[in-house]
């Protein structure tokens, strides 16, 4: 790392490759490289699934390549990093040290979620009055 030799770091998705379900790592070394920089691209949510394994499809990697050409940083997919930075992990290479997540959470509305809420519970209030007074009718038939 110190000889500023490794140019990018791309990680790719598991299952990708014949008897390995492991996620595969493919470091770019250079002797060349004209600054300090390490680009560390996340294509691990790249890949189509297979009978058994999964597959690159040519767009995936046009992406990979577009990326690894440019060297922009693009959000969730892409990151040039610092040198220094890098020492100063611990020389970690792992690409998601460095490249965000996507976050895939759902984003939920409280105040909408709490509207809903007192509407269900004005309903079931009214269920149970409406069921109440029927129980109540029914009795009344009986006796």
């Amino acid at each position: 790392m110190d000889n500023n030799y490794v140019e990018t770091v791309i990680s790719l998705a598991p299952n990708l490759f014949f008897g390995t379900s492991i996620a595969v790592n493919i470091l770019v070394l250079s002797k060349h490289k004209a600054d300090n920089l390490t680009q560390f691209i996340d294509a691990s949510a790249l890949f189509k699934k297979e009978t058994n394994n999964n597959t690159l499809t040519d767009e995936h990697i046009t992406r990979i390549m577009e990326a690894f050409d440019n060297k922009a940083d693009v959000d969730h997919f892409a990151k040039s990093v610092e040198n220094a930075a890098i020492a100063a992990n611990d020389y970690n290479l792992s690409v998601s040290s460095y490249v965000e997540a996507k976050d895939t959470r759902e984003v939920i509305d409280i105040t909408k979620l709490n509207a809903e809420l007192k509407t269900t519970v004005t309903k079931i209030d009214q269920l149970r009055a409406d069921i109440d007074a029927i129980v109540e009718e029914i009795e009344g038939d009986v006796a």
